[in-house]
């Protein structure tokens, strides 16, 4: 490139660095292609042939997704091995509710100065949760804005499309009194809460470092725990079981997710302690002296993913997620709503 970027790169913007950190991440995205990958990253647009299959009528589902203030933590911690983790999870477990198997992902990375080996870090969570999904990531944006983001941070997004049978989209609509709803393990908070999160881990006095009250693992462990990914073992009910609504348990908790699922005429109720909640929650309930139902409203709670069925065949639902060592939970039933009542009741012992 000789002399013709030196002005920019006076301004702070080194074109010499991205373009090497591209060929970088050409060999890491390469690993996630599927047989539907026409083209590799650096074009100006990703093509992707869909493989049609045995699908009749197919519906492309799509949607974007960021990973909040986690990525304040990413900063405080070095977590940047699995943030892009958390990117991917919170992007396809979205699309996986309508019944979508993910096909590809991309990505938007953009900082004040680009340091490569902090961003192939993150590209590699990216690859390892498109791993996870088995879906591609097609390309990506990576943007070196100076004097827009403080030193050491960036900002990360994404975008996924995936594509289901129109005949088999999950959408909800025939859930009816006495369906049995099962609430999947989450993996910790995923990406959601990290405004309380970080106000309550500043307050306790304790360090990344530290023992996690309760438990055998750091706080920056707990706290960093990537989104677990709910992909190939719902894809693997679906493909077998009538599973009639789906729910992927992100900001809002159980109260702001689960009516999204729900017809107007009934309502979740969900049996509080049929699931066991992990040392993270306890110790943000504790240390934030907070309420169970204010967590339940605010973190997934230990419940990340929530599949809601007809009784008879909640058995083998359980028995397919334990031969899948899935840990997944009868957490309530589906019961007629009563009037304008609140569609999730939560019932607390004693």
């Amino acid at each position: 490139m000789s002399h013709r970027a030196d002005a920019y790169k006076a301004a702070g913007v080194n074109i010499d660095e991205a373009n090497a950190f591209v060929e970088r991440i050409k060999a890491l995205a390469a690993s996630t292609h599927t047989k539907g990958v026409l083209s590799g990253i650096g074009g100006f647009g990703g093509l992707y042939k869909p493989d049609l299959g045995n699908i009749a009528a197919p519906v492309l589902v799509s949607g974007t997704d960021g990973v909040g203030t986690k990525l304040k933590l990413a900063f405080a911690f070095g977590g940047h091995d699995t943030i892009g983790i958390d990117l991917v999870g919170m992007n396809v477990n979205d699309v996986l509710v309508q019944g979508a198997r993910p096909l590809f992902f991309l990505d938007y990375f953009a900082t004040g100065k680009l340091d490569s080996d902090v961003a192939v870090r993150v590209i590699s969570g990216i690859v390892e949760g498109c791993h996870q999904a088995k879906c591609s990531l097609l390309g990506g944006e990576t943007a070196e804005m100076p004097g827009f983001y403080p030193e050491g941070e960036y900002d990360l997004s994404g975008f996924c499309v995936g594509m289901v049978d129109y005949d088999r989209i999950v959408d909800g609509s025939q859930i009816a009194n006495g369906d049995v709803i099962i609430g999947l393990a989450s993996s910790g908070p995923h990406s959601n809460g990290y405004s309380l999160i970080r106000k309550i881990f500043n307050a306790s006095g304790l360090s990344g470092s530290d023992t996690l009250p309760g438990d055998s693992i750091t706080v920056a462990e707990a706290l960093m725990a990537p989104t677990r990914i709910y992909v190939q073992p719902v894809l693997n009910l679906l493909r077998d079981l009538p599973i009639k609504g789906m729910a992927h348990i992100t900001g809002g908790g159980f109260y702001d997710n689960l009516p999204r699922v729900l017809p107007k005429a009934v309502t979740a109720h969900i049996r509080f302690g049929s699931w066991p909640v992990t040392p993270v929650f306890l110790w943000l309930k504790n240390q934030g002296r907070l309420s169970w139902p204010e967590m339940l409203q605010i973190f997934n709670t230990g419940i990340g993913y929530v599949l809601v069925a007809r009784k008879d065949v909640a058995e083998d639902i359980m028995d397919r997620l334990a031969g899948m060592d899935v840990p997944g939970y009868v957490i309530g039933e589906v019961k007629t709503r009563v009037e304008d009542q609140e569609q999730v009741q939560v019932q607390f012992p004693g």
